[in-house]
């Protein structure tokens, strides 16, 4: 299966590096320079969620993780420890590029669009604006996040995710809109990647942040 992928993104125009176990593949990681990681969550040696969790210790790049149960614990376990998002084996070739290339935007992803206003009512800057929101504050041209005037780093899915509820601040915003809009989910996708994406970023920016509003789905306090 990874001699066939390989040759199936090499065909896509992707350059590939493999590797046959999770040690090699971290061993490879920290030797090179990667725009996206591909975990099969059952890698010898060191799984793809240890192997994730390894990377996400020094690095912010695009993890997508692949499970052969796309219903089980894998997919919650892989996501908490740092997956950007997930696969479920057997994955046809256009799945999976179509996963990779949807990663790929959000780690370039130039700026927010932001509101109208800021929250404090001044124009919105043409190279971007700074954004507060009590004690965080966004600046959506330099893509930059603090807390207190703490940097806080956040992986390009958690930094789209927070773009999001910042260009709609105290509104609702279901799940099935945030599966479209950060993950770009053209289907009816799996909810818990927006769960597991807004706990991410309750921990990193503080639990209140982002309130829960039952049977609809989050929305940023202001």
């Amino acid at each position: 299966m990874r001699r066939s992928f390989t040759v199936a993104l090499e065909r896509y125009g992707y350059r590939v590096e493999a590797a046959a176990d999770g040690l090699a593949g971290l061993e490879l990681f920290r030797d090179g320079s990667f725009d996206l990681l591909i975990l099969d969550v059952m890698l010898p040696a060191l799984d793809g969620i240890g192997l994730c969790r390894r990377v996400r210790e020094s690095s912010l790049v695009p993890i997508l993780m692949m499970s052969a149960r796309g219903d089980g614990l894998d997919v919650v376990a892989g996501l908490e420890a740092g997956a950007d998002d997930y696969v479920v084996k057997p994955v046809d070739t256009y799945v999976l590029v179509a996963r990779i290339r949807s990663l790929l935007r959000r780690a370039t992803y130039p700026s927010a669009p932001g509101p109208e206003r800021t929250p404090g009512g001044e124009e919105p800057a043409s190279e971007g604006e700074l954004l507060v929101f009590g004690d965080l504050t966004i600046d959506t041209g330099g893509l930059e996040v603090a807390v207190s005037g703490r940097p806080v780093a956040l992986t390009p899915t958690e930094l789209k995710l927070l773009l999001e509820f910042a260009a709609h601040p105290g509104i609702v915003l279901e799940r099935h809109t945030l599966l479209r809009n950060v993950w770009e989910y053209g289907w009816d996708g799996d909810s818990r990647v927006v769960d597991l994406g807004v706990q991410r970023l309750r921990r990193k920016l503080g639990q209140e942040r982002i309130e829960t509003v039952r049977g609809f789905g989050y929305k940023l306090r202001r």
